[in-house]
């Protein structure tokens, strides 16, 4: 078309406009390059780094990954195996970490219910003496 100039370059963002693209702070994103999550462009001369737009949607993966309770060594992984297409292998990382999540809810539960009886045995103990709480760390 007459007069109108396309962009075929993709925008570039500082990292401070990365961190804010991504809903994450300047430090996250350089912790994720020194674990290897994010590559770190070259310095130009003079200048400052330059990030592609798309390093934004690979942070929300890897905080949203987090958020689902995957390490940053498994959310490693999970990158790795998206390049490879690998969606059985994938699975299979999802479904031990829900046998983790669900193993870890008992656990909760049963931690849950011991501190809760504690609690009532300290409500029920009305002597100033010691504390039913510290007796039973206390116990070998």
């Amino acid at each position: 078309m007459y007069g109108v100039k396309k962009n075929h370059m993709t925008t570039q963002l500082t990292i401070g406009k990365l961190a804010d693209a991504a809903g994450v702070n300047v430090e996250t994103i350089r912790y994720y390059q020194r674990r290897g999550l994010l590559e770190e462009p070259a310095k130009p001369l003079g200048g400052h780094r330059r990030y592609s737009t798309q390093i934004s949607k690979r942070v929300r993966f890897i905080k949203r990954a987090q958020a689902l309770g995957f390490t940053l060594t498994e959310v490693g992984g999970l990158l790795h195996l998206a390049k490879a297409c690998a969606c059985t292998e994938t699975r299979a990382l999802a479904a031990r970490k829900l046998e983790l999540i669900e193993q870890k809810m008992l656990d909760l539960a049963a931690m849950k219910r011991a501190l809760g009886g504690l609690v009532q045995q300290c409500d029920a103990d009305s002597d100033e003496g010691a504390c039913p709480i510290i007796e039973v760390l206390m116990r070998e």
